[in-house]
Order: C-alpha cells, then structure tokens, then sequence
C-alpha cells in the first residue's frame, strides 16, 4: 500500500534498516538508545529494525557501557564478515584488485602489471596497453585469485566495484560503457564483457565509475574529505582528473579537469587535443618533457619508478648536485597544476582540494607548498584565502577503496538486502545511497 507521497511500508522499512545500518557503520558501536535521536526514529522502530537485523546476521552485540543510573546499555555493531566486496582500480601502470569484508578491511589483493617496452618506447603503445580483451582477463582472473587466497564463496560478494579512467555511461541493454579516449576505448561495454568472462553469480551485480570519482569517494567518506561540504579530490597519475563533491552533488561527479586547455596550440595531449593540462602536468607528460629537454629517464622501466628517478635526480642527498633539467621541469610542472587548480578555485570556491594518485603522492611531498603558491596567485583572493590544498590519506589503494564502497553503497540503499539478479546491470539505488550519505 502506497502514501500520500508514493512510498509503500515495505520502503519505509528499507528505509528505516537503511539509516540504522549506515549509523552503526559510520558511528558505532552504538546503543539502541543512542540510535534513535541520531536516526530519527521512534524507540519501538529501533528494536524493530535492530531485531531484524540481528536475525539477518549484519548487526551484533559488542559490549556495553554504563548508563545515568540505570542498566548497563548494550552496544550494537556492524558484523564485518556478514557482506565481501571486489573493488578494481585499472589504473595507467597496473590493474588492482582487492578483496574487503563489510567494514572495508582487506582480506586479499593482487596486481598485473600493463606490459610495456620500457619507458624508451613509443608513446603509441598506450592502446596496446590498454587492450581490452587483456583488462577483462586480468579482472577475471584477479577476481578469482583474491576469492581463493580468502576462501569466500562468489555468492558471498555483494558486488564487484570497478574504477575506470574516462566517461562511464549506462544503457539498458548493456550495462556500464566506458568512453575512454586517452586509452583507446570506443564505447566498450565493459559490464556486459566482464558478466561474460567473470565465473560469478547473477546476483552479483557490477559497479563502474571513473577511477578519479571512486578515489574522491574514498577520500570523503573515510580519508581527508570527511567533514567537508564542498570539495575537490584531484587524480594526479599518468593522466589527470578530479571530482567534485558539493551540497548539491553530494555523491561526486567526475570532471575531465585533465582536459581543460591550458596553453592555446600547445603540446598535444594523448586525447588528441593541443594545450590540455595533462600534457603539461599528467606523469606521462612530465617524464617526456624531461627527455625532450635533455634528461635521462631510466630506460626498460615503468612510469612509477622512471618518477621516482626523477625526483631522486632533482632532489639528491645534501652535497650532491641536482640534476638541473628535472628540477626545471618540475617547478614548471608545479606552476602548470597551481595554475590548473586556480581554475578549480574559482569555478567551484571549494573549501578543500585533496591530491591522490600515485604521482600526485610521490611529488606532493617535494612540491606540494610550490603548488599551493601557484595556486593562490592565480586565484581569485577571496575562494584562494578559504581553501586548503593537502595530500589525500588513504594512499595509493584509494581507487580500489572507493570502486568497493559502490557496491557497498548499493547494499545500504537496499536495506541490507542483497542483490536481485540483474543481467543487464544493476539498479541505480547505490546513487541514492551515496547522494543520502553526509561526510562527517
């Protein structure tokens, strides 16, 4: 039966488990007497819901705490073990599969590395890498490799979150498709792929979302963005994006801040376009304006540790002399994402902008003030003085972190209930359940 405002009992109940659910995960351990004033329900819906979701085995006792004169008040939390998720970062160097329970704590992980000839080859060879036939089979197998080192049964995933770099767009029929021009992908259905080539259950559903939201995700809920209303997490690794978190697009939308054009007719960015940022401040781009320049990148290595060469030649120990070109390549580079950010200040006045990524970790240390300079004198003075600029804190695995919370997220939106089937993609309840999540 169906209200004035079109909910049935059976959402308000979804909705009641929903909101005493998400309270025990970002709160607890809590009393039933706490959860009521801090979810608004009554004290009878409390031990209701609470019952029942005790039954379903998501929420147990863990302790007590004395009370003002009356009985000790028992404590209610999440059951860690009562729900996995898959989170999948297909980053630019490696694909990254994690295994967590319900509280996000890792059971399992596993890499593959994305073959390439070297730091010395062509730059072409980025589509190569990216072949999809190859992703979807280290996914696959990834998948298979953390189920087995845990022990857990595929039908205990409550879904397998996947972040992507580029535009994920969802149709009926096939499910999430990534537009991903800097990698080569036209329009790959890649749900549908990995429905076919994944040995999981119908009733696991798959999430995919771009890699730099997933990471601004994570860092919202539970790294350097809790607490903020407005903010901007920035993916600083091969490439560059960001997303923006604000009152009125709580969940994150993803922007394609690597491709705002920074310089007119300028460098030619892997999208194909002259003067995007990332080709001036992306990883990819640094390290070859630092060969075109006159530098020696470490040949027959990968992005990361052809950076961390880098630094390493820039910033040597105390009596050594630095490598000057490196050091000038990178205090421009500092001005080029200073300037980028500037453009994020104004558009968005946000009161954080929080830096991840492997790059964006490994020079953050080195140039981080440098950016915050730049930044600040080409804002404008009044967003510039508002806002802080800092490293994310969840490290390199933020992506993995984030794609596993949008499974999670759809869960808490169901009420603690799993999945139905969904063979051409799953429902759009985690949006909602993000959007209904507030950061603390």
């Amino acid at each position: 039966m169906a209200g004035r405002n079109g909910r049935t009992v059976r959402d308000l109940r979804r909705g009641n488990r929903t909101a005493v659910l998400q309270r025990l995960y970002f709160d607890g351990p809590m009393s039933r007497y706490e959860l009521g004033p801090a979810t608004g329900l009554s004290s009878g819906s409390i031990s209701n819901v609470v019952a029942e979701l005790v039954a379903d085995g998501l929420v147990e006792e863990a302790g007590s705490v004395d009370s003002d004169g009356g009985r000790p008040r028992t404590l209610l939390r999440v059951v860690p073990g009562s729900g996995h998720m898959i989170g999948v970062d297909v980053g630019e160097t490696r694909v990254r599969i994690e295994l967590f329970d319900l509280t996000l704590t890792e059971l399992a992980r596993t890499e593959r590395p994305l073959e390439r000839q070297g730091y010395e080859a062509d730059r072409p060879l980025r589509r190569q890498e990216y072949d999809v036939d190859v992703i979807v089979g280290h996914i696959r197998d990834g998948i298979a490799e953390v189920l087995a080192e845990a022990d857990i049964a595929p039908g205990q995933l409550l879904g397998v979150g996947i972040g992507v770099p580029g535009i994920v767009a969802r149709t009926p029929e096939r499910g999430a498709v990534v537009h991903g021009q800097t990698i080569g992908w036209d329009a790959v259905p890649l749900e549908s792929l990995l429905r076919s080539a994944c040995e999981l259950p119908d009733t696991v559903p798959y999430f995919a979302d771009n890699g730099a939201r997933t990471l601004g995700q994570a860092e919202m809920w539970f790294g350097a963005g809790r607490g903020a209303r407005n903010a901007v997490v920035v993916l600083f690794g091969s490439g560059v994006g960001a997303c923006l978190v604000t009152e009125e697009v709580e969940n994150g939308r993803s922007v394609e801040w690597g491709h705002l054009t920074v310089r007119v007719r300028g460098r030619r960015c892997r999208c194909g376009a002259l003067g995007c940022l990332e080709a001036y401040a992306g990883a990819e781009a640094l390290l070859d304006r630092w060969r075109e320049a006159g530098g020696r990148p470490p040949e027959g290595t990968d992005e990361e540790t052809a950076l961390t060469a880098m630094l390493a030649a820039a910033y040597p120990p105390e009596g050594t002399e630095p490598d000057l070109i490196a050091l000038a390549v990178l205090e421009e580079t500092a001005e080029y994402l200073g300037a980028g950010l500037s453009d994020l200040i104004n558009l968005f006045q946000p009161e954080r902008i929080l830096i991840g990524g492997w790059a964006g970790l490994q020079l953050g240390s080195r140039f981080l003030p440098a950016v915050r300079r730049y930044a600040s004198s080409y804002a404008l003075r009044y967003p510039a003085q508002r806002v802080t600029i800092d490293l994310g804190r969840l490290g390199p695995d933020a992506v993995t972190v984030g794609a596993a919370i949008l499974p999670l997220a759809d869960f808490f939106a169901r009420g603690g209930r799993r999945a139905e089937p969904a063979p051409t993609g799953p429902s759009p309840a985690w949006r909602t359940a993000l959007e209904e999540r507030t950061p603390h």
